[in-house]
């Protein structure tokens, strides 16, 4: 079993629409590469994801909003900011320097 199955995964874009689905189908790919199987996997809006962050053990964001997600890095949610929201290398990598993947 891969350590972060189970685990409760969001992604944020500003508007909750386009970017952040697929922002979501980019997740689903680096996640089934790994044999992770989240318990959640939720696509929301900047607005909603600042308050629903802390129930969440991941959250993907771009990097300019990853600030807004403070109060949730202090309940320990684990907040990684994109540069590219699309790219799978960049998603793998991040979770990778985050020590979310195993080996």
């Amino acid at each position: 079993m891969a350590k972060m199955d189970n685990k409760k995964f969001m992604v944020c874009c500003a508007n909750g629409a386009g970017s952040s689905l697929m922002m979501k189908m980019t997740l689903q790919k680096v996640l089934k590469k790994h044999n992770i199987n989240p318990a959640t996997l939720h696509h929301c809006a900047l607005a909603e994801g600042k308050s629903a962050a802390p129930q969440y053990d991941v959250v993907f964001c771009a990097r300019n909003f990853a600030n807004t997600f403070e109060d949730a890095k202090k309940k320990g949610t684990v907040v990684l900011g994109l540069r590219n929201i699309m790219s799978e290398q960049e998603m793998e990598k991040a979770m990778r320097e985050a020590d979310l993947l195993d080996g």
